[in-house]
């Protein structure tokens, strides 16, 4: 980083100080030539500016209770639209701070001040803000879009940056979650609205997929039926009287090299998904083997020709 350094000429202070000099002579002089005239447009100077003063003081104060109402009008517009209160407070905060820094340009301006060069000065600093903060800035940006289009919510179990977790906050630069494990991973919301977001709980049914690998000469039409048994027996599992749900689907899904494989698919209510895949894969293990079919492991028959 390098820093830009400036020097003062002398020549330029000495020349500063003889026109502050220059112009007190000057008026010393007037005032003892003249001093009727003196006072009089001296009264005139502090009785404009005094006008001056006094309508900057209106209009700051006109101005303040101007943001305040549109302040309140925001805030109601966003409890009457159930907005998400980060985005809610984040936007009353910006609106409100950007009319300030607004009005009280326009109040300098009214003293005759010039505020070409305040102006000047601030769109400066922001931009040197900006360009230093320009990883937060992404963040933020990142979080609003997160808190605008609501792709999950706090509660909702997601994958997302290569973690998977429960949503435990989402503020307005970071998410963060709670692994399965007990790991708070705290994500960078510019990262997050960039890529890929697994929402687990988006639905509110989740279809469970279990496949089945078992040795050749199965009778497939038995393995069906014992699966189709197994997966009917569990309450959480839906049928197609569900809005939105399914029958349960058993089939021969492909004859690999040392098993065949069959697929069951059965729809669940979101939260019953983990449960009913852990029960039914504990009750295919057991009941399988007890009616005659065995799970494969890889072999391999070797043929000997004399």
């Amino acid at each position: 980083m390098t820093f830009l350094q400036t020097t003062i000429d002398p020549e330029v202070i000495i020349s500063m100080n003889d026109s502050i000099k220059n112009a007190a002579d000057s008026l010393i002089q007037k005032a003892k030539s003249d001093p009727g005239t003196f006072m009089h447009e001296l009264g005139e100077h502090f009785i404009e500016f005094g006008l001056k003063l006094l309508a900057a003081i209106v209009i700051y104060l006109v101005g303040a209770w101007i943001i305040g109402r549109i302040k309140k009008a925001l805030n109601k517009l966003f409890v009457k639209r159930g907005t998400e209160k980060t985005l809610a407070s984040f936007t009353s905060s910006l609106v409100s701070i950007s009319l300030t820094i607004l009005l009280i340009v326009i109040t300098i301006g009214t003293l005759g001040i010039n505020t070409t060069s305040l102006a000047a000065l601030l769109a400066a600093g922001g931009m040197a803000i900006g360009m230093a903060l320009s990883g937060t800035v992404s963040n933020f940006a990142g979080g609003i879009m997160i808190l605008a289009f609501k792709p999950f919510k706090v509660g909702d179990f997601i994958n997302a940056q290569g973690y998977s977790g429960t949503v435990q906050s989402v503020t307005i630069v970071n998410t963060k979650i709670l692994t399965t494990d007990n790991r708070l991973i705290i994500i960078p919301n510019g990262a997050l609205s960039n890529g890929n977001i697994d929402n687990y709980n988006a639905m509110p049914l989740r279809r469970v997929d279990i496949e089945v690998q078992v040795e050749y000469e199965t009778d497939a039409d038995l393995c069906i039926k014992l699966l189709h048994s197994i997966i009917t027996k569990d309450k959480r599992v839906l049928d197609s009287k569900t809005p939105g749900a399914q029958d349960p689907f058993i089939a021969l899904l492909s004859m690999n090299d040392s098993n065949i494989s069959f697929i069951t698919r059965s729809w669940v209510n979101a939260p019953d998904y983990w449960p009913v895949k852990f029960d039914l894969n504990k009750k295919i293990y057991e009941t399988l083997p007890q009616n005659g079919i065995h799970f494969a492991y890889p072999q391999l028959n070797v043929t000997i020709k004399n």
